[in-house]
């Protein structure tokens, strides 16, 4: 195991079979509806991951910016809770190796963070490394999510028949994970699933569903998701209730459909049609104040 004393391993570790996928989705960058966290969720519940490594929290948390959670009962401060990073492996339904690396984004060290877990690739065979995240997007929900891909590879990118994008963002420690494994000879990507904007701030399973499935062409990972799967109808079945319920909102999702769909030939080629026809961000935006009140009713 890698002697690094910012990563602590299990006594009972057990190491991922040889050529398996490493999946990363670390909290605090980019995940509308925290679609990518409930897939990483998702495949670690079905797949039974256990954890085999933590990283050390002074190491690569500030806990100014991600204090612990103190629980105070009668006066006794009982319990300081906080998460961890943490890698863990597991087997899907075919067999194939797993390795997730999840839990909050280092706030620091990210080179060195980096470098461990090129170390780690190295010496579990890591075939191949896919981040997850989730972005919002002028898209109806009446629609399935589309998929988009980032990687340092032009092979990898050639191989895989997602959207790629152009736009300047800030980067995540999951992009830097990506020139790491590449300079190293690993394939790694990063699939994103874009999320209606109207409900960024809520969740959206539906997102999370396109991730599994799209794990599925790119690496031949095989979860069921099931429970993701019926909320995922649950949610279309809510929307399409209150929407339905308004003549006005049913225009603005009209126009939403009638965007996605013009943009339907250009996405089937690959390249995510930012620039493409728009529409005014208001009509998102009331369908998104009706939607937080029928939650708040609901709940």
């Amino acid at each position: 195991m890698i002697d690094d004393p910012s990563l602590r391993w299990a006594d009972d570790a057990a190491p991922p079979a040889e050529g398996a996928t490493l999946v990363v989705m670390l909290t605090g960058w980019i995940d509308a509806a925290g679609a990518a966290s409930a897939t990483i969720s998702a495949i670690a519940d079905e797949t039974r991951a256990e954890a085999i490594a933590v990283f050390d929290h002074d190491t690569y948390i500030d806990f100014r910016a991600r204090r612990p959670l103190m629980q105070v009962r009668e006066g006794l401060n009982s319990v300081l809770e906080s998460d961890h990073i943490t890698l863990s492996a597991g087997t899907d339904q075919a067999g194939h190796g797993l390795l997730l690396l999840s839990g909050p984004e280092p706030d620091m060290a990210w080179n060195r963070f980096c470098s461990i877990m090129g170390e780690v690739a190295d010496e579990f065979g890591v075939a191949k490394m896919i981040g997850l995240g989730a972005y919002p997007f002028t898209t109806p929900h009446t629609r399935p999510s589309r998929l988009s891909i980032t990687s340092p590879s032009p092979d990898v990118l050639a191989a895989v028949p997602l959207l790629r994008s152009s736009v300047d963002v800030p980067a995540g420690t999951v992009s830097m994970l990506e020139h790491t494994f590449h300079r190293l000879g690993i394939p790694a990507m990063t699939l994103w699933a874009q999320v209606p904007h109207y409900v960024a701030n809520g969740s959206y399973p539906p997102a999370s569903v396109a991730l599994i499935d799209a794990l599925r062409q790119v690496a031949d990972i095989i979860v069921d998701a099931t429970d993701l799967r019926q909320a995922a109808v649950d949610a279309r079945t809510r929307l399409d209730e209150l929407v339905t319920a308004n003549p006005e909102h049913l225009r603005l999702l009209g126009q939403l459909e009638q965007l996605h769909d013009q943009t339907a030939d250009t996405a089937e080629s690959g390249i995510d049609a930012i620039g493409g026809p728009s529409l005014e961000w208001a009509s998102g935006d009331e369908i998104a104040d009706e939607l937080e009140r029928f939650l708040r009713d609901q709940q």
